[in-house]
C-alpha cells in the first residue's frame, strides 16, 4: 500500500490515500440520503464502493465519485487503505478498524458513544503511517453523512447548509432532523468537540480528526461539507485544520454554504474540474458531486505529474465496457 518513508537509493514515498466507512442511522430516512437505491439499500453503499475501488463490482454507466478515485487512484499507482470507523456491515476486505459501533440517529440518541476511543485510536494510526510517507490524503464514504455534518456545524454555532446526492437536495427534511436533534438536547448543546460529535455526529468525523491530528506530515482532507465539520472539529479541539480538495461541483452547488464554511474556518481549498463529458456529469457525477474522496484522488492525479486530459481520459476509460 504505501512504502518505508526513508528508503536508501529510491525516491520519496507515495502519499497514502485513506478512505474512511462509516454508517449513520440518519441514511435510514426515507427521502435525506441519495447514496442508494432506497434507505435500507444506503447501509450497503459504503462496503460497496469500496469494493468497487478495489476491482470488484460492476462498472458504472458513467463516473460516480467511486470510478472517479478509482480511476485516479490506478493512474497513480496507489492502493488506498480502508478504515473500518463504525460499520453495521463486516467488510470482506482488509482494512482498519478504528470503530466496533455504527452511528446511531442522533434525534433519539447520543450518535457516537465511542467518539473520544475512535479519535484516540485514528490519532495512533496517523502516528504510525507517519513513519512511512509524509503525504496523506483522507477520504470517507458515509451515506447520509451531509446531514450529520449540518448537525456538527450548527451545533457548533456555523450557518450551515448542505447539499445531497439527490438532484434536489431535501434542505427542508434535513433542518427538520436538526431541530429534532436540538429538541433532544432541550438546546443545551455541547461545548467539547469530542461531546458534540458523541451527540450529534458520525463515527467518521471522530476517526478523521483523529487520523488528521495524529499524522505528523501534509494532510488533505478529500471531501466537501462534511470535511468541512471535521475541520472545525480539528480547530475546536486545538489542532490547525488541513487544507481541503473537493470537486468544482460542489463549489457550483447553490444548496450548500461550503465556500463560506472553508472561508470562516480558514481553510485553503483546491478545486479538481476534470474535464468529462457534461451529460455524465449531470447524470452522475454532478448530481453526487463528491465522496470517497473524488475530489482529492484528481488532485493527488495532478500533483503526481498527470496532465488534465491523462486523468479526463482515465476517468472516461472507467466507465466504459
Amino acid at each position: 500500500m504505501i512504502s518505508p518513508r526513508v528508503r536508501k537509493g529510491e525516491g520519496p514515498s507515495p502519499p497514502a490515500f485513506v478512505l474512511i466507512l462509516a454508517h449513520t442511522g440518519l441514511s435510514l430516512i426515507p427521502g435525506l440520503s441519495g447514496a442508494g437505491r432506497d434507505p435500507d439499500d444506503t447501509w450497503k453503499t459504503p462496503v460497496r464502493d469500496a469494493d468497487y475501488i478495489l476491482g470488484g463490482g460492476e462498472l458504472p454507466r458513467c463516473p460516480t465519485p467511486a470510478s472517479v478515485t478509482r480511476s485516479c487512484l490506478h493512474l497513480c499507482g496507489i492502493t488506498p487503505l480502508f478504515v473500518n470507523a463504525g460499520l453495521g456491515t463486516v467488510p470482506h476486505f482488509p482494512c482498519v478498524t478504528l470503530g466496533t459501533l455504527p452511528g446511531r440517529d442522533p434525534r433519539t440518541l447520543p450518535a457516537v458513544p465511542e467518539a473520544h476511543a475512535v479519535y484516540r485510536r485514528g490519532r495512533t494510526l496517523g502516528d504510525f503511517l507517519s513513519l512511512y510517507t509524509d503525504t496523506l490524503f483522507i477520504g470517507e464514504c458515509v451515506a447520509g453523512g451531509t446531514t450529520t455534518a449540518l448537525c456538527v456545524l450548527k451545533a457548533m454555532g456555523y450557518d450551515a447548509r448542505c447539499g445531497s446526492a439527490f438532484p434536489t437536495s431535501p434542505a427542508l427534511l434535513k433542518e427538520e432532523v436538526w431541530n429534532a436533534v436540538r429538541g433532544r438536547l432541550e438546546n443545551d448543546i455541547p461545548s467539547s468537540p469530542f461531546a458534540v460529535v458523541r451527540e450529534t455526529g458520525d463515527p467518521m468525523m471522530a476517526a478523521a480528526g483523529g487520523l488528521a491530528a495524529g499524522f505528523a506530515g501534509r494532510v488533505v482532507l478529500a471531501g466537501g461539507t462534511q470535511m468541512c465539520a471535521v475541520a472545525a472539529l480539528m480547530k475546536a479541539a486545538g489542532s490547525p485544520p488541513p487544507g481541503i480538495a473537493t470537486t468544482g461541483w460542489l463549489r457550483d452547488d447553490p444548496d450548500t454554504s461550503f465556500g463560506a464554511l472553508a472561508a470562516t474556518l480558514g481553510l485553503r481549498v483546491s478545486y479538481a474540474d476534470p474535464d468529462i463529458d457534461p451529460g455524465t456529469r449531470r447524470g452522475c457525477i454532478g448530481a453526487v458531486k463528491e465522496g470517497m474522496g473524488a475530489g482529492g484522488a484528481v488532485v493527488l492525479a495532478g500533483e503526481e505529474g498527470f496532465s488534465p486530459e491523462e486523468i479526463a481520459e482515465a476517468i472516461r476509460a472507467g466507465t466504459e465496457p
